[in-house]
């Protein structure tokens, strides 16, 4: 076990705790056993060491291990912890645990048999603890991470620090609360930054081109390893799926036609189903349905976005302004866990309460009229006036 203390103490010396996610007061880290599971990238594996160097009252009684260490490759996890809470360890960090086979038979053991021993673990965003083989959705709670919201971003890359607003504040207050904001900074061209590459923390300091290579990186990586994994995807399986993701990064938002799709790839009407949804649960895609209409797995979404924009331009360079001004609507208010579907009247529904129509700032009212609780969320725009509300400010939500 020495080489996983040595490894730990070297990661632990890069991390600060110059800037933290604002998530991670929303987490109970008191408790025994419980997973952050999200896209690559956002965080996940730096708010866990954030945890134990700088706020877990014992250090020295804590370990960090990555499930794909080459430890695991001659040693199980049931033989480090039982090892561990022989030298009198209270916190074991697993970080991406979908990678180790046994993982959720051997946590159960352990977690009944060492009562003293706190296991903290991170997972892909497509990770389902409800489908693991042993029954851990009684024992375990699973936090999902979301990319960095524009308002994290402001602070995080320019150090500017402003409060997350309820979706009730920025309806009604949007007027007061735009004029105050654009008094200290100049929003439209953060927000341009943002949109390209101001999603994962870890573009912080990249150029234009690296950051669409390691965006595309990311997408390859969640196909052929997390879902390799998780769903057990063969190869073949992947190549379809990233043939999938062409079609619709040629043309997002996509209204799919699922029979057409299906003989293009050569599989069944249902296997493209599981794709879409597989997709969504990995962070990768976001399914959007119509008003009133229920949602199951075997339904076909009425429009597919990318999950975010960083994705969207970097799957397509030329993607259209509009699609991107509708993705970033979508993600941020998701990430904020607010309901939102499609709707005939506007664009989108949310919570079942207000209509908004995304647009730039020549957008009128015409699509909305006669529609209560409507309002337009309009891109290039600093100021809230009437029933129109910067679009930017949609990304205060979290």
């Amino acid at each position: 076990m020495q080489e996983l203390y040595s490894y730990q103490n070297k990661i632990l010396q890069t991390v600060t705790d110059d800037w933290v996610r604002s998530a991670y007061d929303s987490i109970n880290w008191r408790q025994r056993l419980f997973g952050i599971k999200g896209l690559r990238g956002v965080g996940k594996t730096t708010m866990m060491l954030q945890h134990l160097k700088f706020n877990y009252p014992d250090p020295k009684s804590a370990l960090y291990v990555s499930a794909d260490n080459p430890w695991f490759y001659n040693n199980s996890l049931y033989e480090l912890i039982t090892e561990f809470d022989k030298s009198g360890g209270k916190l074991l960090l697993i970080d991406e645990i979908h990678k180790y086979p046994k993982w959720s038979s051997e946590l159960k053991v352990s977690y009944d048999a060492y009562s003293d021993i706190q296991f903290i673990f991170s997972a892909s965003s497509a990770f389902d603890i409800f489908k693991a083989e042993a029954d851990l959705s009684r024992r375990a709670t699973v936090t999902s991470l979301p990319g960095l919201s524009f308002r994290e971003f402001l602070e995080f890359r320019h150090g500017i620090s402003l409060k997350a607003l309820k979706l009730d504040e920025i309806i009604e207050q949007a007027s007061d609360i735009s004029k105050k904001i654009t008094t200290a900074l100049k929003p439209l061209p953060l927000f341009k930054e943002y949109l390209l590459n101001g999603y994962f923390p870890f573009l912080k300091n990249e150029g234009d081109e690296t950051t669409r290579q390691k965006l595309t990186a990311i997408v390859h990586t969640v196909l052929e390893n997390d879902l390799a994994y998780i769903q057990d995807y063969s190869p073949s399986n992947i190549q379809k799926i990233k043939k999938l993701l062409g079609v619709i990064a040629g043309t997002a938002p996509f209204t799919p036609n699922i029979s057409k799709i299906a003989s293009k790839l050569n599989v069944g009407r249902n296997t493209v189903y599981n794709y879409l949804k597989h997709l969504e649960d990995a962070h990768i895609l976001n399914l959007t349905h119509k008003t009133g209409r229920g949602v199951s797995v075997l339904q076909k979404p009425d429009k597919i976005y990318f999950e975010n924009t960083n994705l969207a331009y970097a799957l397509n360079s030329n993607a259209q302004v509009g699609a991107i001004r509708e993705t970033f609507f979508v993600n941020q208010l998701r990430n904020a866990n607010h309901d939102v579907h499609l709707t005939k009247q506007g664009d989108f529904r949310i919570d079942g309460k207000i209509t908004i129509e995304v647009g730039g700032k020549n957008k009128t009212n015409s699509q909305v009229k006669g529609t209560k609780q409507a309002w337009l969320a309009k891109d290039d725009i600093e100021y809230a006036y009437q029933n129109s509300i910067p679009l930017w400010m949609f990304g205060l939500l979290y």
